[in-house]
């Protein structure tokens, strides 16, 4: 995708890039696009968008554009013994894409990069598609609560 020394992968007709404080208009519209469907199916969900201004300020958060358009975003939060995937949004005119599997790429990236052999994510039971693409690319349920799903990837 690109060098460890690079801050930006280019692929196809988007770029991702690291988020700078610009992008958290774009990219709080980019995550509520994201979610529109399971925030109304799933009243238990968080307020996914809450906060992008910040986490672009203390934590890594990656943005893919297309031109000048935000669509898609990613949220690490390190940790002492490992990374979290906060936050993974696709706006829905491009899911389907790839565009998930090369934001899910910087992060298992990112985790090397900084040290850790761990990711870990928290989604929800129902968001099965999500599920399924985490599982595939080495993701494991670890534990459940309620309607939560805690999943980790070792990194290698």
């Amino acid at each position: 995708m690109d060098n460890s020394n690079s801050s930006r992968a280019i692929h196809k007709s988007w770029e991702i890039r690291r988020a700078k404080p610009r992008d958290a208009g774009p990219l709080t519209d980019c995550i509520d696009a994201a979610y529109i469907e399971a925030m109304a199916r799933l009243p238990d969900l968080p307020e996914m968008s809450a906060g992008c201004a910040e986490e672009i300020e203390n934590h890594q958060v990656w943005v893919a554009t297309i031109g000048p358009r935000v669509v898609a975003g990613l949220v690490l939060m390190a940790r002492d013994d490992f990374m979290i995937l906060a936050n993974i949004a696709v706006h829905p005119d491009h899911q389907g894409s790839g565009l998930g599997r090369a934001m899910l790429a910087i992060g298992d990236r990112e985790a090397a990069a900084h040290g850790y052999d761990e990711l870990r994510l928290t989604t929800h039971r129902a968001m099965l598609k999500n599920i399924g693409l985490y599982s595939r690319l080495g993701w494991r349920v670890v534990d459940r609560q309620g309607n939560k799903i805690f999943m980790n990837k070792t990194i290698k």
